[in-house]
């Protein structure tokens, strides 16, 4: 299967740009029909997901006029179809993974981009720097005196740029598919958080750091000034919904996996990725005031834009198995606005952690290698 999730995702970047089988939504979507139906007469059985730019409306409406196409079941072996709506540079893009048994076939239908702007600012891209690769899960990486900080499900490693590598012990490995950890450099001191243990004690001429079982609230921050105090549940891979913003107010709300601050007049705002795949904007206050579709799990902060405001790092919705990407957005009018690119993955990010220099640190895994690899995520300005 992952063999199979690898090829689709080829197809997609490697479609020729000028090809097209439709003028829009409307025709791409019928024009699946029509290859479905002429390949077998049976009743079709459909599964819908979204990996472009595009809102949720888009599916469904792309949904509703395959359905419409397909028409009623005829006799036949059942056909199973997964439509995947995306994109590449030129096109958007309507992809069928149709099962007919111990048979396959694979359909890509494209409509032109229009004159929809891709991004805010063709000016911006976002900068992929890879900073350190390892067989064993990363969880979080931090620079600290002149070395890293590389924290994964059983050990705090100091890799240093002379000398040998110091590990501390930090608990028991951590249970679950999903392991999560979050480190936090401010000077020479340090702080890690795993579920259930929290990690306090500086790094200077050598690592020292002393660890306990804790279920204090971890720290989140989003860019360089905004930070969010978040209980994790212990035995799960996601917050439990209990926050104090950094004024004080103590909220509870929807569980949630990620977290990122925005700058709307009056003061800061909150995005939440949620558990149930929608990530909702609250006020400043705390208090639900929207929502985004069409996001992963994971977000963060970055600092100042290149025409300021504050950017949200975003991944995609998909499997866990698949190539993954990260796009940054503005927030406009509570709405989600491209600011650059998507900048992809090899694999599915396992970790998106923004940090207090404005920056943000992404974690992949490579399905074809099981590596880890962490990069560096920045904003460029293009002038």
């Amino acid at each position: 299967m992952k063999a199979w999730h690898a090829a689709i995702a080829a197809l997609v970047f490697l479609i020729p740009q000028a090809s097209k089988a439709a003028d829009d939504l409307a025709g791409a979507a019928r024009e699946l029909a029509r290859k479905t139906s002429t390949w077998g007469r049976g009743p079709v059985t459909a599964t819908y997901r979204n990996l472009s730019s595009l809102p949720e409306t888009q599916l469904t409406a792309a949904r509703q006029e395959f359905e419409r196409a397909i028409g009623g079941p005829q006799e036949g072996p059942t056909i199973e179809a997964r439509i995947t709506l995306s994109e590449n540079v030129s096109q958007f893009l309507l992809v069928e993974e149709a099962r007919r048994g111990e048979e396959t076939q694979v359909w890509i239908s494209g409509w032109p981009r229009g004159e929809r702007p891709r991004t805010l600012n063709s000016g911006i891209t976002l900068e992929r720097r890879l900073v350190w690769e390892q067989d064993e899960p990363i969880l979080d990486l931090a620079f600290a005196a002149e070395g890293m900080l590389v924290l994964t499900p059983t050990q705090l490693i100091w890799r240093r740029v002379q000398g040998a590598p110091q590990a501390l012990v930090v608990g028991p490995k951590i249970r679950g598919r999903d392991p999560r950890g979050r480190l936090r450099v401010t000077g020479d001191r340090v702080q890690a958080f795993l579920p259930g243990v929290v990690c306090n004690g500086v790094v200077e001429a050598a690592l020292a750091v002393e660890c306990h079982a804790s279920d204090e609230p971890w720290v989140l921050e989003s860019g360089s000034r905004a930070i969010l105090l978040a209980n994790f549940a212990a035995e799960r891979n996601y917050f439990d919904g209990r926050v104090v913003t950094q004024n004080g107010l103590r909220r509870s709300v929807t569980r949630f996996y990620s977290a990122a601050a925005f700058e709307e007049t009056g003061g800061l705002s909150w995005l939440l990725t949620l558990v149930d795949g929608k990530t909702q904007i609250l006020d400043g206050s705390f208090e639900a005031a929207g929502e985004i579709v069409g996001w992963g799990s994971d977000i963060a902060g970055l600092g100042a834009s290149c025409n300021g405001g504050s950017p949200i790092l975003a991944t995609r919705p998909g499997d866990a198995d698949e190539p993954d990407a990260v796009q940054a957005f503005a927030i406009v009018n509570r709405s989600a606005v491209p600011l650059a690119p998507p900048v992809p993955f090899p694999g599915p990010v396992t970790a998106l952690w923004a940090s207090s220099s404005g920056s943000a640190l992404a974690v992949s895994r490579d399905p074809a290698t099981s590596r880890y690899a962490a990069y560096a995520l920045t904003m460029v300005c293009n002038r």
